[in-house]
């Protein structure tokens, strides 16, 4: 087991902080660990009445392309992971729904961030306004579950939570 020995904030961010950590490793010898202290997101897979998936095309900077992936979000202090599930979607598709269930929780990179991810699945939705933040330019579009497959296949989805949370999905329903 590693022991913490000092941490300091490198840079306080908007949604998370990076962290230098000392550690004293079990042979006694010390490193440094980088780390993105995170206080966790929700993903959420929408499926409409009618078996189609519901994902989002956004403008990733960090990418420099847009990218087909299922809402997500950060969970703001306090909030409840599910409270936080029924906001993103809402904000990032304009749909609304009662029924939500949580489908897995996972680490997205455990190597250098504390992170945990939610995914719910989200059904019974009901259409309405999306009420993005002002950075967020999305187009919302559904897909049924071949056309979905192939373009998991062909590498035009490539977001790692999307296809988790897809593929989980369509296992566990036996699609």
């Amino acid at each position: 087991m590693e022991k913490t020995v000092s941490s300091k904030i490198i840079h306080k961010g908007k949604n998370f902080d990076f962290l230098l950590d000392q550690v004293e490793l079990p042979n006694k010898k010390y490193v440094n660990r980088e780390i993105v202290d995170h206080p966790g997101a929700v993903a959420i897979l929408p499926v409409t009445n009618d078996g189609k998936i519901v994902l989002i095309n956004q403008y990733r900077y960090v990418t420099k392309k847009r990218i087909l992936e299922i809402p997500a979000g950060t969970i703001e202090k306090g909030e409840l992971i599910e409270k936080c599930a029924v906001r993103e979607l809402k904000e990032e598709t304009g749909y609304s729904t009662n029924h939500i269930i949580k489908m897995l929780s996972c680490y997205l990179a455990p190597g250098y961030s504390n992170e945990i991810l939610h995914v719910f699945l989200a059904k019974e939705l009901e259409k309405g306004e999306q009420k993005l933040e002002d950075d967020e330019t999305i187009s919302v579009q559904e897909y049924g579950y071949e056309e979905i497959l192939t373009k998991i296949e062909d590498g035009s989805i490539i977001d790692a939570k999307t296809i988790l949370s897809i593929l989980f999905y369509l296992t566990r329903n036996n699609i």
